[in-house]
């Protein structure tokens, strides 16, 4: 098992980068299938409520490999309504934290990205704190290692355990299992936008600033998701300029 999650980290840092805004399938979301899809049975099926989808992508793609056949994702107008168990041995639903701005992150223990976002994570939630925003992650992993791997490193926001029910957990956002990929919902729970691969400080800000406008009246969210998607390319175009 251990050799087999070693080679799940070293794929997961050849794999071609991915920028999106929005769902985009990428060329290491094979792989990731192919690693859930392989985990045993969980003992705590997902239960997934799930509300209409939007009949396209909200706002505009984003990547540096875009396969062409990849069909263009389904991602819900709002919030589904996900029940996992938590490291606290509780069964919670996203609605729990109804009435928040919500970052909800999908990683695992084994998949790099999603470990180095997690400091981020932590700092996200204490420095938005007086807009509300919680952080929930859902780790598609065994459990005992997300216990063991959340008391470590002092996670001290909410996280779920998807399992095997994590492959139910992304297909209601209307994702193929590729990790990391984060969730970003206004205070109504309506899904602002979705981002794929790993989260950066500058794009986050940009996201949770434009989330804090929508939230007190002064943004709709079709403009919102404008320019989050115009803003997170400039910020490509700068990272990607020679130095």
């Amino acid at each position: 098992m251990n050799d087999h999650r070693s080679s799940a980290s070293g794929r997961a840092r050849s794999g071609v980068p991915v920028v999106v805004v929005v769902l985009m399938a990428s060329a290491a979301a094979g792989f990731a299938a192919y690693r859930l899809l392989g985990r045993p049975s969980s003992h705590h099926p997902v239960e997934v409520a799930q509300g209409p989808a939007s009949p396209a992508p909200l706002g505009t793609v984003e990547a540096e490999v875009a396969p062409p056949t990849s069909p263009a994702p389904r991602v819900p107008e709002r919030l589904p309504e996900l029940r996992l168990p938590g490291v606290d041995g509780v069964v919670h639903g996203l609605g729990d934290w109804k009435g928040r701005p919500l970052l909800v992150n999908f990683w695992a223990t084994w998949c790099e990205p999603c470990r180095r976002e997690i400091p981020l994570l932590k700092k996200l939630r204490r420095e938005h704190a007086a807009d509300g925003l919680e952080i929930v992650g859902i780790a598609v992993d065994y459990p005992d290692e997300v216990r063991q791997y959340a008391a470590t490193h002092g996670i001290d926001y909410p996280v779920l355990i998807g399992e095997s029910g994590g492959l139910a957990a992304a297909n209601a956002f209307g994702m193929d299992p590729v990790l990391p990929f984060s969730v970003f919902t206004d205070r109504s729970g309506t899904v602002v936008t979705l981002r794929v691969g790993e989260l950066h400080r500058d794009e986050a800000e940009l996201i949770l600033d434009r989330i804090r406008d929508v939230d007190t009246g002064t943004l709709s969210v079709s403009t919102a998701r404008e320019q989050i998607s115009d803003g997170v390319r400039r910020l490509r175009r700068v990272q990607s300029a020679p130095k």
